[in-house]
């Protein structure tokens, strides 16, 4: 091993991340967990779907680029030359999966055993694009067929059709697969554009969680990247369209083949440009105030599942991202628009002192205990650590930053967020 790898200690949850970062400028997060039977490695990109407009370190000319095209990256880098990288993982006996989602693209494989064979099959695969006119123009086909069949997705479309309605310009409202005549546009030349651009090593993060040793991690990651590459002296530029503060459209319908009406309402936030440790307690204020005004011992949610307007598939969540954010409700409803408009009425009448200590600490320690139960997943710490990564901040730092986070945050994130004007309610009603 030849780049040194500091420890980071985490006293408040007892644990130690190893770090390193290589020549090539990759970033590489160790958290053994030696109590494990198995072990989890992420390898992953900041590079999303909302990513269709940048210019690459060195350039001033702007490169657009096809909705969808993040997502048809990573469906290509599983097929190599001599057949399916997922078929290696299988003989390995180790679980292997990919996703794209708005700002990142990650590959991944849980295992129980081989594990460094295994790592060394995802170091090396995502680093040998294989793209042939003939098999992106297949692959085309394929994706086509996967957008028609979430084009009938009842959650899928009301998800979208929320964002639709919150966001005017910003590519978040555009579906992380693009569309059929979007992916029509791709082909190998900026499919490899894009590729040289944002799978090189400097800005992508290697994090691994279990039963493993450092030195033996670390040699193997030095040895299977590429040795010509090494860190650019500027990073890719990306560029949005300006997005006004109001949303879109109030109210959105879709008519498909559900059993009952789903709905959901985005609440729309204005405060965006945030990153770091700023970010993550936005994040984390954010969702405890959500659980003070939406969760089950609520008033709120005691009047609406009263009246039988919501069921047990009632659910909120709270998306930071650096260039846009928003809170989001779904679930089931007979009457999704009497629904929305008591959400409305009841947080227009709220003040921000109606929120009490009590309430708050109950919110608080709920959160808590969620981040504690799930960090015996390997998946969720995973995941959760490369997206915060990203976007500048430690995830493992969850619980200092809950831990400093009062009251009167949460009161100041009432009066700036829940603004009943910035609602937009999306339905999708049964035939």
């Amino acid at each position: 091993m030849t780049v040194p790898v500091q420890e980071i200690r985490m006293d408040r949850i007892r644990e130690n991340l190893y770090f390193s970062k290589l020549n090539n400028g990759l970033e590489v997060f160790i958290l053994p967990k030696k109590e494990y039977s198995k072990q989890f490695a992420i390898f992953a990109t900041n590079f999303g779907s909302v990513d269709m407009e940048f210019s690459a370190p060195g350039e001033t000319v702007v490169t657009k680029v096809p909705a969808g095209i993040a997502h048809f990256l990573e469906h290509k880098l599983f097929e190599e030359e001599e057949g399916n990288v997922f078929d290696k993982f299988s003989r390995l006996g180790a679980s292997a999966n990919a996703y794209t989602n708005f700002t990142n693209t990650a590959y991944l494989f849980s295992s129980t055993s081989n594990f460094y064979e295994c790592l060394e099959v995802l170091l090396k695969f995502v680093q040998n694009p294989h793209f042939t006119n003939e098999n992106v123009e297949k692959e085309k086909g394929i994706i086509a067929q996967e957008i028609r069949m979430y084009d009938d997705n009842g959650e899928w479309k009301g998800f979208f059709n929320m964002l639709q309605g919150m966001y005017h310009n910003h590519p978040v409202r555009i579906d992380i697969a693009g569309t059929v005549e979007s992916i029509s546009g791709i082909d190998k030349d900026i499919l490899y554009k894009c590729y040289n651009n944002f799978y090189h090593p400097d800005n992508m993060a290697v994090f691994i969680a279990g039963n493993v040793d450092i030195d033996d991690t670390m040699d193997l990651i030095e040895r299977s990247l590429s040795k010509t590459l090494t860190e650019r002296d500027s990073s890719i530029t990306r560029y949005f369209p300006k997005e006004p503060s109001h949303i879109h459209t109030e109210r959105i319908e879709q008519v498909l083949a559900v059993s009952q009406p789903l709905f959901n309402i985005g609440l729309k936030d204005h405060r965006v440009g945030l990153r770091g440790e700023e970010l993550l307690a936005k994040d984390i204020t954010t969702t405890v105030l959500l659980e003070m005004l939406f969760g089950k011992s609520s008033d709120l949610y005691q009047r609406m599942y009263g009246e039988g307007l919501i069921n047990d598939s009632f659910s909120f969540d709270y998306i930071a991202e650096i260039g846009y954010s928003y809170s989001m409700l779904g679930g089931e409803s007979p009457d999704p628009d009497r629904l929305f408009r008591i959400i409305r009425q009841t947080v227009t009448d709220m003040k921000a002192d109606d929120l009490q200590q009590e309430d708050f600490m109950l919110a608080r320690n709920k959160l808590l205990g969620r981040y504690l139960r799930n960090f015996d997943t390997l998946e969720y710490i995973a995941s959760n650590f490369i997206s915060y990564h990203f976007k500048g901040a430690n995830f493992l730092d969850f619980v200092d930053i809950l831990e400093k986070t009062g009251l009167e945050s949460a009161r100041s994130r009432f009066e700036e967020h829940i603004r009943p004007w910035a609602a937009s309610l999306s339905i999708v009603s049964p035939q």
